[in-house]
């Protein structure tokens, strides 16, 4: 056996091949270095299009902080009409010191779409505002009907209420002075009709007479006590004569008695 033919028995040979691991962990291996090949790549292209991105902002902003030299064509022209250095523009000197400030586009939108977007997005706040501004209008004043409703509600369920007791109470005066038959079919409370002619009867008074609401039926009712009975309802008394009555009862209304 020659020197340039290796052992495949030997311990070299051996020791070369102990770390391969056949099967699929050779292809696994493989994958994972190829995927992290991949990676690297895709990092150093990203790091270079950013280092590209910056250098050129670093190159922009150094030459725009460099001065224009004489070799510039339209500074030496002005400086052959006299300019100077820090004068200001014009046959005075009054014009505009500093250059231009440049605006960089870093986009493909056209000249004053930013102005337009920017007006577009006021307009949306102030509709959004306008919006909100009305919804809490008509919750309030959904609110104040709300509360209108309820109070209305109570006060006709009180005057109700009051005319029930001074129909009552009327009864019982007129009784007391022997009047068997009411002044008005309301004055006292209301009695179901014995019979149907009785009932088509009273539609035919109801149909005559204009209908009064709850309150009118009270206002007339008390003051007829008050004036025939000398009865305060709200009182709950009967005074013996007018002047007792103006003497010690408050008032011909609810509200005085509060």
């Amino acid at each position: 056996m020659s020197d340039e033919e290796e052992d495949y028995m030997s311990d070299a040979f051996l020791n070369k091949i102990q770390d391969v691991k056949p099967g699929v962990n050779m292809v696994r291996r493989v994958k994972a270095a190829i995927k992290r090949e991949e990676k690297h790549k895709e990092k150093n292209i990203q790091n270079r299009q950013k280092t590209f991105k910056e250098q050129e902002k670093e190159s922009r902003e150094a030459a725009l902080q460099t001065s224009i030299s004489n070799d510039n064509k339209g500074f030496a022209l002005l400086q052959k009409m006299g300019y100077k250095v820090g004068q200001g523009l014009g046959r005075e000197g009054a014009g505009r010191v500093d250059p231009i400030p440049l605006n960089v586009k870093a986009n493909r939108e056209g000249f004053g779409m930013e102005e337009l977007k920017k007006r577009k997005a006021e307009e949306d706040l102030n509709r959004h505002r306008q919006k909100v501004r009305a919804s809490q209008q008509n919750e309030a004043k959904s609110l104040e009907d709300f509360r209108s409703r309820v109070r209305t509600e109570r006060e006709e369920r009180k005057i109700d209420a009051d005319l029930r007791r001074s129909q009552r109470s009327c009864e019982q005066l007129d009784n007391q002075k022997g009047i068997t038959v009411p002044r008005e079919p309301w004055y006292w409370p209301k009695v179901e009709a014995d019979n149907e002619d009785d009932a088509a009867e009273e539609e035919d008074e109801d149909e005559e007479v204009v209908e009064l609401t709850s309150f009118d039926k009270l206002q007339i009712l008390t003051s007829y006590l008050r004036g025939i009975h000398f009865y305060c309802l709200w009182c709950g008394t009967a005074y013996n004569d007018e002047e007792d009555l103006c003497s010690n009862c408050p008032g011909d209304t609810a509200a005085d008695h509060e």
